[in-house]
């Protein structure tokens, strides 16, 4: 039996090649790979001996060549392949072990040069271990550390199945993929080329879907373009293991607490923020999001982007909820809270910078994706056009601030009812905007008077605005750009209340 062995990542390589050599595999290997195993006493022949071929153009070639891929590629079940083989003097190869050049850690550096970038794609790798994977019901094809051993058991035992050659050839094809895929997307300047490919690792396994019927699984990923997104850097410290739809939950947090840089608590439901506020004390925040809707917030999910001290803790402690997101929690904070055995306590680093980091929003639709950019806050909306004959008081035009920033979190048709910088009921995934309105209002209730209004689009009609100033809002923000924008206007100016457009609106289907 005769193996390549060429990797870059070399951990766990020596103890795999001793086993193999203990087997009486004979080992061929290229430069640092060769140099790692002869220092640990293993014998290794160069891969020159096997082509009788120096490797030429600094290490870009040296294992392209017949006497590599014939002795891979050659099936053993017809006899031509292995007559031809006899007339060139070619030996079969039955193992590949090859990992391939850190490309993806070289092009996420800071200040990488293209030069740097194209010298660490790989060639050779790619191409013996497709050949591998091409034919997989004779060679052996590993590409991860994490199958040394227990493919070394498999052989020390005696023969490794046909399934088994199948999983490895398949975990090779899409190793080689994903790379093949961050090479493309690093050479890419154009946001939507013609042809795309998607880069998935999975994080781990999860219990079920968004029902118990469903199978799931969290799949973080790969691109060189982006920061890993934050979500890969979640902590738990305690709790059940987290779910599907708490995973959604934490999304829809973050997107929200993204937009604040004040301390702020979010309390999530079905992804939506049933109640949420900002104020300099986060305890303070907290007993005002809470109040925002305190029966929805049962079992929802508490998300915080400071640190969750004691006297936060404190108040949550009081209603059960499923999941806390924030950024670190205080000692004390950890122990009161770590007391509730079904409550989930998650690190994610969300004062870092969530700020939406992604290139491109993907959403599955049958047969195929949706891509679009970001919904990102443009700096004009944040400084809106008042149209009204009254202008914003300053501390309406902090509240209409933010409840944009609100509202831009919320399903549509959504509508935000907001005072003091605290949510005070909002109407989210209605067909109709004066049915928001309403179910905002609702909400609200006595609250509305003195509020401000957030619509994440145009008011269609003169209905909605005019329902929520019968209800004592004072002042609206929203998009315009209505034909009905005038009627809109009057029924504001009627009734003396502020109204600015942003110009922009932030669907959220």
């Amino acid at each position: 039996m005769r193996a390549i062995i060429s990797v870059s990542d070399k951990s766990g390589v020596a103890d795999f090649a001793r086993g193999l050599q203990e087997l009486g595999v004979e080992i061929f290997s290229t430069g640092g790979t060769k140099k790692s195993l002869e220092r640990s006493g293993i014998k290794v022949h160069s891969i020159s001996e096997l082509t009788g071929f120096p490797e030429i153009l600094n290490g870009r070639v040296k294992t392209l060549h017949p006497a590599v891929h014939g002795g891979i590629l050659a099936r053993r079940d017809l006899p031509q392949h292995l007559a031809e083989l006899a007339k060139n003097h070619i030996e079969t190869i039955d193992m590949v072990v090859v990992n391939l050049y850190p490309f993806i850690d070289t092009v996420t550096q800071s200040e990488v040069s293209l030069d740097e970038a194209l010298e660490n794609i790989d060639i050779g790798g790619p191409t013996m271990i497709r050949s591998a994977a091409k034919n997989f019901p004779s060679v052996l094809v590993i590409v991860d550390p994490k199958d040394y051993d227990p493919i070394l058991q498999k052989l020390r035992r005696g023969d490794i199945d046909l399934a088994e050659r199948k999983r490895l050839a398949h975990k090779a094809f899409q190793h080689v993929a994903i790379y093949d895929t961050a090479i493309a997307q690093y050479l890419s300047e154009e946001t939507f080329p013609e042809e795309m490919t998607i880069a998935l690792k999975k994080a781990y396994d999860l219990r079920y879907g968004e029902n118990p019927h469903q199978k799931a699984a969290f799949y973080l990923e790969q691109n060189v373009r982006q920061p890993q997104a934050v979500l890969a850097s979640l902590t738990q410290l305690k709790g059940p293991e987290i779910s599907f739809n708490n995973l959604l939950d934490f999304d829809a947090a973050l997107n929200i607490l993204s937009n604040f840089t004040a301390p702020t608590v979010a309390i999530m439901k079905h992804t939506n923020s049933c109640g949420l506020a900002s104020h300099a004390n986060l305890a303070e925040a907290y007993r005002r999001a809470l109040a925002g809707d305190p029966v929805a917030a049962f079992g929802g999910v508490v998300a915080s982007n400071q640190v969750i001290d004691l006297a936060t803790a404190r108040e949550i402690d009081k209603t059960h909820y499923d999941a806390i997101i924030a950024p670190e929690y205080e000692k004390e904070a950890l122990e009161l809270l770590r007391r509730k055995k079904s409550l989930r306590l998650v690190e994610i680093p969300i004062a870092d910078s969530y700020q939406l980091t992604a290139i491109s929003d993907f959403r599955y639709v049958q047969g195929g994706f949706l891509i679009q950019t970001p919904d990102l806050f443009s700096e004009s909306e944040l400084q809106p056009r008042t149209v009204t004959n009254r202008q914003p008081t300053e501390q309406e035009l902090s509240d209409l601030l933010f409840a944009w920033k609100v509202v831009k979190g919320i399903k549509s048709n959504a509508i935000v009812i907001a005072k003091d910088k605290t949510l005070l009921g909002m109407g989210a995934g209605q067909p109709s905007r004066v049915v928001s309105v309403a179910l905002a209002l609702k909400r609200a209730a006595e609250q509305a008077k003195g509020s401000v209004l957030a619509s994440d689009a145009f008011f269609p009609f003169a209905d909605g605005p005019e329902l929520a100033i019968s209800h004592g809002v004072t002042a609206i923000i929203q998009p315009g750009g209505s034909v009905r924008d005038k009627e809109v206007i009057a029924v504001a100016n009627k009734y003396d209340v502020a109204m600015v457009f942003t110009g922009i609106r932030h669907f959220r289907h």
